[in-house]
């Protein structure tokens, strides 16, 4: 029995064994992949339309830049990578993300250091208690993770309306000019 892609299915019932199968398929894509060397560790061999049968039992192969190709094409998409990090509008990006964490970062490490200081320094004082069986170090304890929370909110609050939209426009020039450095290739 064929399955929708045109590869016989697994079923046990055949003469071929599922095994032997596997390493037939191993040993074609090996010959048609002989040579071609892909650094991408992402790469899907099967979605990229690799392995697969063009209609007429012939694997389908795809068209591999040669080495030179690939030099160029990366030296010039560098070269437009260098363009943008040296842009106003990505500096702009940039300087408004720096403002907004390092200070959080600085009074969020300030405050943890607070409390574990206090908390190995001044035992009498974190055991103070507060309500029933609320003490101090308990209640300062619950607003460590309570500021956590708090600064991921602000975080993501501050990146949506002040970052997001410029980074994607940013995004959006950079692949366009990467676009047409491949001669408007995809």
């Amino acid at each position: 029995m064929q399955s929708s892609n045109g590869r016989p299915r697994g079923d046990g019932g055949g003469t071929e064994n599922s095994a032997e199968h596997r390493v037939g398929q191993d040993q074609a894509r090996a010959e048609t992949l002989e040579g071609v060397r892909y650094d991408d560790p992402w790469y899907d061999e099967l979605a990229s339309g690799w392995g697969e049968l063009n209609g007429v039992g012939a694997p389908v192969t795809g068209v591999v830049p040669t080495h030179r190709e690939s030099e160029e094409g990366t030296a010039a998409a560098a070269d437009v990578y260098l363009e943008v990090q040296r842009s106003a509008a990505f500096q702009e990006v940039r300087s408004r993300y720096l403002r907004f964490v390092v200070p959080g970062v600085a009074v969020f490490l300030l405050w943890y250091v607070g409390y574990l200081v206090t908390a190995t320094t001044a035992p009498e004082l974190m055991a103070r208690p507060v309500a029933g069986a609320l003490n101090v170090a308990l209640l300062a304890g619950l607003g460590q993770f309570l500021t956590t929370f708090l600064f991921a909110w602000a975080y993501a609050r501050h990146a949506r309306l002040r970052r997001d939209r410029a980074a994607l426009e940013l995004r959006w020039d950079t692949q366009e000019l990467t676009r047409g450095l491949r001669g408007g290739a995809s």
